[in-house]
């Protein structure tokens, strides 16, 4: 359906070296964007973009890390001054160590939510405010978690980070939509990857699964259709809300 389609428009995915975020940036490069990928790891970087060019996409590299407020203003600078984007899809973020509440400590609370939440905020402020200064219009995809719907043990600094996606999302939706902006988030549930293969092997791993109403993991490709919804004119009239993709443990018992 032409209204899933980016051609012509620029999308940056932040967190994008590897997992969702180098995921994200395959497909929207399929749907036609040329895709910035930013991340702090530059040789994952080059690899992401080597591949979405040899597959026949557009792609280039920006080295950025959305703890450093600096550097964020001078990578979005930088972007600015050249060309510009289209498309944010605000992906950068971490799940940090399992811990219990009591033993959570500064750092670990400082570091999740510093990137997950911060580093959001951060990027969509810069975001908007490009647009806003040349009069253009803006798509922004924050990715939240189910985890900022519900509630889980032994991740209060992520849960609470997410829950700050949420509510960033809806804050900003109400505020910029009279700037033709429109800013939605993007909720997965447990998706199998490259990291957490391993655990999902597990007695322990399938018994979680277990407790999902679908009795399995999502793949990455399940998240695609969401994802262009929210990023393509597909869902213009899509603004201050969450898709929740997750195989329905969001409204399953805890």
């Amino acid at each position: 359906m032409p209204a899933f389609r980016l051609d012509g428009k620029t999308a940056l995915v932040t967190g994008a070296s590897s997992g969702l975020g180098a995921h994200f940036a395959r497909v929207l490069a399929n749907a036609g964007a040329a895709v910035v990928l930013a991340a702090r790891r530059q040789e994952q970087l080059a690899e992401q973009v080597a591949a979405i060019n040899d597959a026949g996409g557009s792609a280039r590299a920006l080295t950025l890390d959305v703890t450093d407020p600096d550097g964020v203003q001078q990578a979005m600078s930088a972007l600015s001054a050249d060309g510009g984007f289209d498309v944010l899809i605000n992906n950068a973020g971490i799940a940090g160590e399992p811990k219990k509440f009591l033993d959570t400590d500064e750092d670990d609370w400082q570091r999740v939510v510093d990137t997950n939440l911060n580093g959001a905020w951060r990027m969509a402020r810069e975001a908007a405010r490009h647009w806003v200064a040349h009069g253009t219009p803006g798509v922004m995809v924050n990715v939240a978690s189910i985890y900022g719907l519900r509630t889980g043990a032994l991740k209060v600094a992520y849960n609470v980070s997410k829950t700050g996606v949420i509510q960033l999302t809806r804050s900003m939706a109400i505020e910029l939509v009279r700037n033709d902006i429109r800013v939605n988030a993007l909720c997965p549930g447990w998706f199998l990857t490259a990291l957490n293969a391993d655990y999902f092997a597990t007695e322990s791993g399938q018994r979680y699964t277990r407790t999902i109403p679908m009795k399995r993991l999502g793949t990455m490709e399940e998240l695609d259709g969401p994802l262009l919804l929210l990023a393509s004119d597909a869902g213009s009239y899509m603004t201050g809300t969450e898709i929740t993709v997750d195989g329905g443990i969001a409204h399953a018992p805890i």
